[in-house]
């Protein structure tokens, strides 16, 4: 399985995002080459490595006519001779020579963005002209970013919540607050923050990719790095001024990871057989496992700790039923990060199941004791 992991802890840009992908490339020179052939008549796409604050990363730099025409990465806002309908944007990139997954990518994107500008204006669509957002080298950004990401196939995206800044930024209507107000439609329901550096960190392009390709938003998992990605932006701040994107390639290795929600409640007020009745309810839920330990509890009450392990996604289905069937009023949650060995499970000629562990240079064995059982009984035998 492969991860692809986006950091937006400096916010989020198009070219920014597009820099990053490009250092998880083996060869690098190659997809520029690629990107320039598909890039419309008069724009060319190069890549060069800066520094900020003292880490080296790819910034990236998209020329029209010979002339750069800014850049995306919190710059959006500062180019305002373009107005482009959603219909010219569609006529550049169904005119580009690339993959037909790669256009609807990048027309997704453009959809989004067109949705966010028309709240943002109160007027349709079909109305909506792209300033800044609609000029070529943002187009270009767009465009190299599904690119990369259909190259690099990976089975899942996440990110992290998105720093915003905060403050004024001028654009073509005029002065905006940050995040502008089409950045802030599009990163409805997305966890962010406006952190301490006064200035745009997130642009709309930026929005709009991290909306579209990222399945989940999260603190970075447990997870093995294989190749790590800086893009820098234009701009310096005291904090480096970049995107870092993390690729994990996840082969068939016996080593695994993965995470479980822990659910726990106190109770001193239900008798042994309904906290028993409630334990068979919840494993019938879905519950991995659910156990309960001793403890002491206020005005010296002997009391009982339910702890229930599930799935992440099972946890909308297991909450209910724990309220359900304790008396609790309250339950407290924390993911917790697992190692756990692979395990197979292989029968011989008398049903006898093996269960095979193997992982972080371990491997056991263990036969199911019930068929063992059964076999003893069968045979007249000792289960030793």
């Amino acid at each position: 399985m492969r991860i692809l992991y986006i950091e937006c802890n400096m916010g989020v840009a198009g070219d920014m995002l597009s820099a990053a992908l490009l250092e998880l490339f083996d060869k690098p020179d190659d997809v520029i080459t690629k990107l320039n052939s598909i890039a419309p008549e008069g724009v060319s796409v190069s890549a060069e490595k800066t520094q900020k604050c003292g880490i080296t990363g790819t910034q990236m730099h998209v020329v029209i006519n010979g002339e750069e025409e800014g850049h995306g990465s919190h710059h959006e806002h500062e180019h305002h001779h373009h107005h482009a309908s959603m219909e010219h944007i569609a006529g550049i990139i169904n005119g580009m020579d690339i993959p037909d997954g790669v256009k609807t990518d990048a027309l997704s994107v453009y959809k989004l963005i067109a949705d966010a500008e028309s709240k943002a204006h109160g007027m349709p669509v079909s109305e909506i002209h792209f300033h800044e957002v609609g000029t070529l080298d943002a187009i270009m950004d767009v465009t190299s970013v599904c690119y990369m990401i259909h190259e690099l196939a990976p089975d899942a995206i996440y990110a992290s919540p998105v720093r915003t800044g905060f403050g004024e930024v001028k654009c073509a209507h005029g002065i905006m607050p940050v995040p502008a107000p089409a950045t802030a439609y599009l990163l409805e329901g997305i966890p962010t923050y406006a952190g301490d550096i006064e200035g745009e960190m997130c642009t709309p392009t930026g929005a709009a990719l991290i909306r579209y390709f990222s399945q989940k938003f999260c603190e970075r998992p447990l997870m093995a790095v294989d190749k790590t990605g800086y893009g820098m932006g234009h701009k310096d701040f005291k904090a480096a001024n970049c995107v870092r994107v993390f690729l994990v390639e996840r082969t068939e290795s016996s080593d695994q990871t993965d995470q479980v929600v822990e659910l726990k409640c106190n109770l001193d007020d239900m008798t042994g057989e309904q906290i028993g009745y409630a334990m068979s309810k919840l494993f019938e839920a879905g519950a991995l496992d659910v156990f309960t330990t001793a403890i002491g509890m206020k005005k010296n009450r002997p009391g009982i700790l339910l702890t229930v392990l599930c799935r992440p996604s099972g946890r909308e289905s297991i909450i209910p039923q724990i309220f359900k069937h304790t008396t609790t009023i309250g339950i407290r949650e924390a993911l917790c990060n697992r190692y756990i060995l692979k395990r197979t499970e292989t029968a011989d000629e008398n049903g006898v199941r093996t269960k095979t562990s193997t992982g972080y240079g371990v491997t056991r064995k263990k036969s199911e004791f019930d068929d063992l059982a059964r076999l003893a009984d069968k045979n007249n035998d000792s289960i030793l």
